[in-house]
Formats: structure tokens, C-alpha cells, sequence
């Protein structure tokens, strides 16, 4: 392909990204607005409440590497479409479950569910693909962004989407997941339709045209030790990330309903969060670019501290200084992302990049899931003050890894 090619491609496949994470951002919010709900309706016990997002990671995790295996085999139009696809049908079966009163249904489909989240995630990865190295965190930050506008939707269309499940005779709180089956769909069939040609597929064909001059170019990439490090510091990163950010979302809306707030007082907080998590993309990105992937970290765990320290000292029945703790939660999360997403990018190759991101991604859901189960338990103990200053503590751990990645660089430079 000449150069002239790739760009084409490579904005084709941001407009076509751009357009499926809308309706993929709309599947994804109502197993964070009301997963918990559902679960504490059903189970009746509060400890039990982190079990629907900690069973959405744990089916996330499962379909991170399956999606990641499929995209190194058929691209990235196969894997993606395919993971959301799967998200849909476990949406109709949560809608099932909750009609009908089942249990074990309600489980097993929370766990299918959780395919449409890691999905889209992953599809972050996919603007990555063509894009020079001085663009990868603008590029996913595009991909992001996008989530914004159904994902901030989707919060707030609780409180409808339940008025159309009574409509239809279904319990109010299967609403949000009518929406998501719909969502979810329509994201995949975006995807298989248009996401051709395959970006990750060019990709390596391009990698592959210059493996014969790649010799005369390597001085200027990091070398093997240095990618090792991308990755160990980019993992780590997003994990930590994830585990503080799930864990404090997750507790919130039962902290909330505890104290007499409804159901639109969680919607829109919750919102206003997922808004957080994805608005601020198209900045951080031009922030990771500029400033550096690791400067970048360090400005996540202080956030997140401070979200932290804000949700464990608001009061309860404060909505503005929820909303205020959550927004930082949510932007904290962010900035953790993008710049661990643009290290693991920076620290692999188009042939192995795929199944590298697909199981990276299996490790943060497997964390997600493990906060969103403890975190029901460490409030039934103790309280959501407890949990917050908790997971407020664990986000300083970035700073540390950060400073030990940065260290074999000014050895050399010495």
C-alpha cells in the first residue's frame, strides 16, 4: 500500500470505530447503572452486590482473549463483531432472567453480557493499527471519545427504558438491558459490514513489506529490554486502574440507594462517571503524545487518590460531591488507560500485537472482577468510606512502577 493508502484507510477505519463505540458505549452503561441493583433485588443481601460486575469482568476476561485470538487469526472486523454480537445475546438474556426470576440464567448471562465490554475496549486498539507512532494515544483517545455519547446516554435513559420494560410487563430494572441488546448489536453489525479493508490485517501486511529495511531503522526503536519494561509498566498501569476505578464504582449506586437517593440520582452520577471515563480522550491523548506515556501514569494515581479521599469524606446524601468524586474516578481511569494502552502499543509489533493486547486485556478484566466481588464484601465489613480510602491508597502504587521504569534510561543517558 503507498503511504497515501494508509491514511485513507487508516481514517476510515476511525470514522468506522468511531461510529460502532456510540452504540457500543450505550450497550456497556446499564451492567454499571443497575447490574448491582439487579443483584441485590435478586440475591438480597448487599454483600452480593459486586457479584453482576464481578461476573461481567470475569466474561469480559474470557472474551479479551478470545477476541484477541480470532483478531490474530481473521482481524480485527472478525474479533470485534463477534465480541459484541455476544454482548447482545447476553443482554436478551439478562432480560430473560429478570422476567422470568431465574437465578442461574441471570449468571450465565452476565457472563456473556460481559463479551460486549471487553469488546469495546478492545476496539480501542483497532485505530492504533496504521497509525504512526507520534499518533497511537490520539488515536485511541478518538476511539474513546466516541463511548462518550452513548455511554452518557445510557445512564440516564434508566428511568425510560424501565417505563418501556413495565410497558411490556418486564421488571423496571431489565430496561437499561433492552437498550444494551440493541446497542450491542448494532455495534457489530457496524463493524462487520464496514471495517474493510481490515486495518489490523494491512497492518502487518505493511510490517511484513519492511522486514528487509527494518535493520536500517532499529536505531531509532526501543530496544527489546525497553519493550519489556512498555509492557510490565503498561499492564500494570491499566490494572491498577481498573481494579480502583471498578471497585468504587461498583458500591456506589447501593451507597446511594442506602441513603434515599432514586434511581435517576444514580443515573446521573453514573453518567456523569462513564462521561468522565471517555469525554476527556481527545486531551488526554494529545497530553499522552506530548508529555509522555509516563508523566501521564503518574497524574492517574494522583487523581484517583483524589477521588478517592472525595467519595470516602462526602457525605451521603451530598449529590454534588458524589457526582464531583465520581468524575474524578472516572477521568482518573482515563488517564491510566490511554497512556498504559499507548505503552503496550509502543512495546509490540503488528505480528504479535493482537494476541499480546487480548491477553492483556484478559488480566484487567480478572482484576475488574476480583474488585467488583471484593468490593461488596469490604463494605458489608467495614463501609464505602472504608473501600474508597482503600482503593484511593492502591492508585499511588503507579508512582513507584513509574520511577522504576524510568530508571535504565538515566543510567544510560549517564
Amino acid at each position: 500500500m503507498t503511504e497515501n493508502e494508509v491514511k485513507r484507510l487508516y481514517s476510515r477505519t476511525l470514522i468506522i470505530i468511531i461510529i460502532s463505540q456510540i452504540f457500543g458505549g450505550m450497550g456497556l452503561a446499564a451492567g454499571v447503572t443497575v447490574g448491582a441493583l439487579m443483584a441485590q433485588e435478586m440475591l438480597g443481601a448487599d454483600s452480593y452486590a459486586g457479584v453482576p460486575v464481578a461476573l461481567i469482568t470475569l466474561g469480559s476476561a474470557v472474551s479479551a482473549y478470545l477476541v484477541g485470538r480470532l483478531t490474530h487469526r481473521y482481524g480485527r472486523r472478525a474479533g470485534l463483531s463477534t465480541g459484541f454480537l455476544a454482548g447482545s445475546a447476553g443482554a436478551v438474556g439478562i432480560v430473560l432472567a429478570g422476567a422470568t426470576n431465574q437465578l442461574s440464567l441471570l449468571l450465565a448471562s452476565l457472563l456473556i453480557y460481559g463479551a460486549g465490554t471487553s469488546t469495546n475496549l478492545q476496539a480501542r486498539y483497532a485505530g492504533t493499527d496504521l497509525a504512526k507512532p507520534e499518533q497511537r494515544a490520539k488515536a485511541v483517545s478518538l476511539s474513546m471519545v466516541s463511548t462518550t455519547l452513548g455511554a452518557v446516554a445510557g445512564p440516564n435513559l434508566v428511568r425510560p427504558m424501565g417505563d418501556v420494560a413495565v410497558s411490556f410487563g418486564l421488571p423496571a430494572l431489565t430496561g437499561p438491558f433492552l437498550l444494551s441488546a440493541a446497542a450491542f448489536a448494532l455495534a457489530g453489525l457496524i463493524l462487520f459490514a464496514f471495517l474493510r479493508p481490515d486495518p489490523y490485517i494491512a497492518a502487518k501486511a505493511i510490517a511484513a513489506g519492511q522486514e528487509a529495511g527494518r535493520a536500517q531503522t532499529s536505531a531509532g526503536k526501543p530496544s527489546a529490554p525497553f519493550r519489556n519494561r512498555g509492557l510490565v509498566v503498561g499492564t500494570t498501569v491499566m490494572v491498577l486502574t481498573q481494579i480502583v476505578m471498578v471497585a468504587i464504582m461498583t458500591m456506589t449506586p447501593v451507597h446511594m440507594q442506602h441513603h434515599g437517593h432514586g434511581l435517576g440520582d444514580v443515573g446521573l452520577v453514573i453518567g456523569i462517571h462513564v462521561g468522565a471515563m471517555y469525554l476527556p480522550s481527545l486531551v488526554t491523548g494529545v497530553l499522552v503524545d506530548r508529555i509522555g506515556r509516563y508523566a501521564m501514569s503518574c497524574v492517574a494515581g494522583i487523581t484517583l487518590l483524589l477521588a478517592g479521599g472525595l467519595a470516602a469524606a462526602a457525605p451521603a446524601d451530598s449529590l454534588p460531591l458524589l457526582i464531583a468524586a465520581l468524575a474524578l474516578l472516572g477521568l482518573g481511569w482515563n488517564f491510566g488507560l490511554i497512556s498504559g494502552t499507548a505503552q503496550i502499543v509502543d512495546a509490540t509489533t503488528p505480528t504479535t500485537r493482537a494476541k499480546t493486547q487480548g491477553t492483556i486485556d484478559v488480566l484487567i478484566a480478572l482484576t475488574g472482577a476480583s474488585g467488583g466481588a471484593l468490593s461488596g464484601m469490604v463494605v458489608a465489613g467495614s463501609s464505602y468510606a472504608a473501600l474508597s480510602l482503600i482503593g484511593g491508597a492502591m492508585s499511588l502504587l503507579l508512582i513507584p512502577v513509574v520511577l522504576w521504569a524510568r530508571r535504565p534510561r538515566r543510567e544510560r543517558q549517564e
